[in-house]
């Protein structure tokens, strides 16, 4: 049995056996039945300060409950972390316009796969940063699958500018057919391809018979079907049924954008609590508002409430109520994240199921396999790096 298939089973098994405990949605339940009454307690002690400290700290959360899990805890494997460094220092001007964490993540990647002279596919390539550092680096001749019009136009320009050989093609690789632009000595390369875009990816580089690919991937709730589609034999036998909502259970996680970030994050969550238990007072059912900008929240709780009010076609409360309501929220919004607590242990297990599957996948279709962390979760919790490469 292989090191993926043992992975993949020991997480199956937990994750079916604590299901109740991941697999609802923390901001409409109760406490669950299920959750020992000393961890209910425990989780009732904690303010949201606490909370949040717990929740951003797999230290923390091992100390506070490892004593209730010590299998889920033990499961988790030690995975290699990359420490690749680029060969040669990179120009200035390649990393025009793009954001430190994202340009660390790029230089990271291309470190960790570049081989001299060796074609690259970026999918998914957006202006085609990481194209551009693995062709300055390696001489390689990149192809870059955008969708985006705007974005392929301006990628092409700079690629020009700077002498690369990087060339763009204009295509929806979830709706339109990609077989001429893969061959097989080449590396297919994709850095946080959301959902369906990672899964396309390995069964488009399997079709070709792709050299070699590298996914990091990513919001793996983005996918057309209602409910995940296993690609491996070991996944399909599994009994879990996994919904978009328990998928993005799996990137629930980000990186601290400071105070200010942290404290519009605090005021969404207890707004959308706020309309929630005005939603139930008013006899409906849960019915989730859809994301805005972080704007809303830095602005006067009135807007808020008269645009969710014209969102779900409900008169918002009148303003004399809000007091009130905002108490309830107040312990509504507690309760959702002493709930979390618990709900989030199973993150990171849900996250390597599902890379897991994809491994067994790729390992089926002839590649070798290798799991790693691309980098530290800090610099973004998405860091789980597939290698494959086609056995010869």
């Amino acid at each position: 049995m292989s090191l993926f298939s043992q992975l993949f089973i020991t997480l199956d098994v937990l994750l079916q056996q604590h299901r109740p405990l991941w697999q609802f949605q923390p901001m409409q339940a109760d406490w669950p039945a299920e959750l020992d009454p000393a961890l209910s307690a425990l989780l009732q002690s904690f303010s949201l300060e606490d909370c949040a400290r717990i929740d951003a700290s797999p230290a923390l959360q091992q100390q506070y409950f490892s004593a209730w899990f010590p299998q889920l805890f033990a499961a988790l494997p030690q995975l290699p972390m990359e420490v690749a460094e680029p060969q040669k220092a990179l120009p200035f001007w390649l990393s025009t316009d793009i954001n430190g964490r994202k340009w660390q993540q790029i230089t990271r990647l291309a470190a960790c796969v570049g081989q001299s002279g060796q074609p690259v596919l970026e999918w998914c390539a957006g202006k085609g940063h990481l194209g551009k550092v693995m062709s300055y680096l390696y001489q390689a001749d990149v192809t870059s699958l955008e969708w985006q019009q705007s974005l392929c136009d301006s990628g092409q320009l700079r690629a020009g500018q700077l002498g690369l050989t990087q060339q763009f093609v204009c295509v929806d690789v979830l709706k339109q057919p990609v077989a001429a632009y893969l061959q097989p000595q080449q590396q297919l390369l994709a850095l946080h391809a959301c959902g369906d875009l990672h899964r396309v990816a390995a069964r488009e580089a399997v079709v070709a018979g792709c050299q070699a690919l590298a996914l990091v991937p990513c919001c793996y709730h983005l996918q057309q079907a209602t409910l995940y589609q296993p690609l491996s034999g070991l996944g399909q036998q599994s009994l879990l049924q996994l919904s978009k909502p328990d998928l993005r259970l799996a990137v629930q996680q980000s990186c601290t954008g400071g105070e200010r970030v942290a404290r519009l994050s605090q005021t969404e969550m207890l707004w959308r609590q706020l309309w929630w238990v005005w939603r139930r007072q008013q006899g409906f059912a849960y019915q989730p508002l859809r994301s805005v900008s972080k704007h809303w929240f830095s602005g006067d709780l009135t807007d808020f409430l008269a645009f969710a009010g014209a969102e779900h076609q409900l008169a918002p409360p009148d303003l004399g109520l809000l007091p009130g309501l905002l108490e309830q929220a107040e312990q509504a919004l507690l309760q959702q994240r002493q709930l979390e607590l618990v709900q989030h242990l199973f993150r990171r297990p849900l996250e390597l199921w599902l890379v897991a599957d994809l491994a067994l996948y790729l390992q089926a279709q002839g590649y070798q396999v290798q799991l790693s962390e691309l980098c530290a979760a800090s610099l973004t919790p998405r860091n789980l790096l597939l290698q494959a490469v086609k056995n010869t």
